[in-house]
Parts: structure tokens; sequence; C-alpha cells
């Protein structure tokens, strides 16, 4: 069967559901039923199955969907065939955050540089990867093959660190400056705004703007799982 082409949103509840199984998969057992598994992401039965058949894998409507092939199936399909490097732009507080939160943590997305104009910070180990100049970007991006970059620096200076980037040939930018970025087509961006999350957490926090909620409420060992970063 061939399989549709999935959208942004979809890799990213696929992401979700890798993440959800694997880290509560026991809570259901050997399988999984796609309204469990919706009820547990705050999604729509509905949903999970049209994402599910992207990937390719197909449930029992009796037992449901076995969550180790299901784990290995969602892997296979989001996952790279082999390592892709990472660099950080900026190794102030987030940077150095960002850093601890990803050391480890994942066998296909690798920590190889991170880049800084400070000189107090270039020449230092952050979370066992080298922080070099910014003006030995072109080289280093070159050299360690780095195809990502992840940009933690102020917003006046996100667009130019952006530019280098695209310049040094990465092809995909994760950005957490409250900027917008204007990037060559080639490039993949995705920004992570935190100040206009809060606003929207802020506006739908006022109980006569609170959203509905899914019928059945989520098990309360589940709401962990879905909203730990």
């Amino acid at each position: 069967m061939k399989k549709a082409k999935p959208s942004a949103r979809s890799i990213e509840r696929l992401s979700l559901y890798h993440r959800v199984l694997a880290e509560h998969g026991s809570y259901w057992g050997a399988s999984v039923f796609s309204h469990e598994l919706a009820q547990a992401c705050h999604l729509t039965p509905a949903q999970v199955r049209r994402d599910l058949m992207v990937v390719g894998y197909c449930g029992n409507p009796n037992r449901g969907y076995d969550v180790r092939c299901l784990l290995d199936s969602i892997a296979e399909y989001i996952d790279p065939a082999a390592p892709r490097l990472v660099a950080i732009v900026g190794m102030g507080r987030m940077g150095r955050a960002i850093s601890q939160f990803l050391e480890g943590r994942t066998r296909k997305l690798r920590l190889a540089a991170a880049f800084d104009t400070d000189p107090s910070k270039i020449g230092v180990v952050f979370s066992g990867i080298p922080c070099f100049g910014i003006e030995r970007m072109p080289e280093i991006v070159r050299k360690k093959r780095i195809e990502i970059g992840i940009l933690a620096v102020p917003a006046a200076h996100a667009q130019a660190a952006a530019m280098r980037l695209a310049a040094a040939g990465v092809t995909g930018i994760l950005n957490f400056a409250p900027a917008v970025l204007h990037l060559p087509s080639r490039i993949y961006a995705e920004s992570i705004d935190m100040s206009v999350a809060l606003e929207k957490v802020a506006f739908f926090a006022r109980p006569s703007r609170q959203p509905r909620r899914p019928a059945h409420a989520t098990p309360p060992r589940m709401a962990v799982a879905v909203s730990s970063f």
C-alpha cells in the first residue's frame, strides 16, 4: 500500500505517540487501542488511526496495536537512517539548558558543536560538545557534516545567525528566539516562541474561554507523559 505524504503536524504527533508509548507503554500492557493512545495524547481515535496509517502499521480490531511493534514502526518511519548532527548557536542560559536536555537523549540526533561570540565561552566544552567562535561556523559545519542548527540567541541576532547556518550548509533550523526568520526555501525552519505560547495559555486559562476537553479525562499517570519536555 502506498504511504501518504505526512504533514509537519503528523510527524509531530507521531513523535508524541512514540514518547508516550516508550515512557508509559506498560500502562496498557502488550497492546494499546487507538482510543487509549488518543486519550493519553488529548487527540481523537480517528486522528491517531490516520497518523498510524501513514506509518503503514495496522492494528487488530480485537487486540489493538502491539506496543513493541508500534514503537519500532514509528521509530523506523520518523528516525533518520543514520545519525544526524546538530549544532547550537548561543551558549547562554537557554543554549546550555538545551544542550543538557539533549545530551544522550536520542541516538539518531547528536550534538556535535556549539557556537558563540563570547570569548569566555569559546573553547569551553558544554555537555560534551566544544564551543567555537561564530566565525568558524562554515569550517566546522562542513567538516563535521552538521545538518541541523538550533538557535538560542537574542531576537536581534536570530536572523543573522540563521543566515550564517544556511550559508554554512545546514538544511534545518530550530529557532528558540522570539523572531520571525526569513530563509531560503531549501531550509526547513521551526520556531518555538515561549512568550506566544504563554500568552495563549493565559488567554484560555480565563474561566469563560477555556476550550472544551475530550469527553474522557486522561488517566493521571498519562498527563505527566504528555506534558513533560
